[in-house]
């Protein structure tokens, strides 16, 4: 009776705490604060100190993402280096060889392959990142961490792909008999900025990819056309300087060009054309931050 009345209380009053006394007869009736979580519906802050505090789940996501790229396959790491090497045989052939592009006093597969490295570290990084929220759409759904992390975790499988990469780029060398330049010292920073870049892209296409599934279609096509738009195959000194600023506006055009310099010597990067590419990035990086940002209120609902 007494516990029926508790259960009855308890069912009329739900915000309120009903106590029983030792002899189950309902007693003090207290009230609890009811806290209703919604998203917010303003532009919200980035909040680094967040991310700060997740880091230990951001390490076990990079590792995810390391043993899945190289667990049951054949050729292990052998495929970050398969990658770049083949497209500079090609590009070598029939951009070098054939279609006889300038290629700045340096042999042409060096020049090809010293943008290949950053260019290789940003497609992988756009590409991962770009479908990081759609494939994780079982972690979103069960539990909150700060969801930048995400396709932060993607960046961790392109630097060790770089990384081993670069030892082929150091036997090309050394065969061709190149130094390395002065200026070697700032290859973390070029590649910085192409990890940059590719997150500023990734942030934008990640968010829309929640919402409009078929921009994972467009991906691929994306970075063709960007590939093209950078000076990989060929030097940039073939656009005429009317066009420069409007081609610098390509982030990747900086990237590409301080990784030659730093590599290899030749023109100084921190020109109008880098600065521009620098500017840029730091604009489109900071705006796919704040619209992801923006966007992650509802990617448990609709993801």
């Amino acid at each position: 009776m007494f516990a029926r009345d508790a259960s009855t209380l308890r069912d009329q009053l739900p915000n309120m705490t009903v106590h029983l006394d030792t002899a189950g007869h309902p007693g003090e009736v207290t009230r609890v604060p009811i806290h209703t979580i919604a998203p917010s519906r303003r532009w919200v802050a980035l909040d680094v100190g967040e991310l700060w505090q997740y880091r230990e789940l951001l390490y076990f996501l990079v590792w995810r993402e390391v043993k899945v790229r190289y667990k049951q396959t054949a050729l292990g790491a052998a495929w970050a280096i398969l990658q770049p090497f083949l497209t500079m045989v090609v590009f070598s052939i029939f951009f070098g060889r054939f279609g006889k592009m300038p290629s700045d006093g340096l042999p042409y597969p060096v020049f090809a392959y010293c943008a290949l490295l950053p260019w290789q570290l940003f497609a992988f990084v756009l590409s991962e990142s770009s479908n990081s929220v759609v494939s994780n759409q079982r972690l979103i759904t069960k539990v909150y961490f700060p969801r930048l992390i995400i396709p932060i975790a993607t960046v961790g499988v392109g630097v060790v792909d770089f990384a081993v990469a670069s030892l082929v780029l150091g036997a090309m060398m050394a065969y061709y008999r190149i130094l390395p330049g002065g200026a070697v010292w700032t290859l973390p920073f070029w590649a910085l900025l192409a990890v940059l870049t590719a997150l500023a892209a990734g942030l934008w296409l990640s968010a829309l990819n929640v919402k409009y599934r078929d921009v994972r279609y467009t991906i691929t096509f994306l970075t063709q056309i960007w590939l093209f738009a950078t000076p990989v195959a060929y030097s940039s000194a073939i656009v005429p300087p009317a066009w420069r600023g409007v081609y610098a506006l390509n982030p990747m055009v900086g990237v590409v060009e301080g990784f030659r310099w730093a590599l290899v010597g030749g023109r100084m990067p921190l020109s109008t054309m880098t600065l521009v590419s620098i500017v840029a990035m730091a604009i489109f990086f900071c705006s796919g931050l704040f619209y992801f940002r923006r966007m992650e209120r509802t990617f448990a609902d609709v993801v």
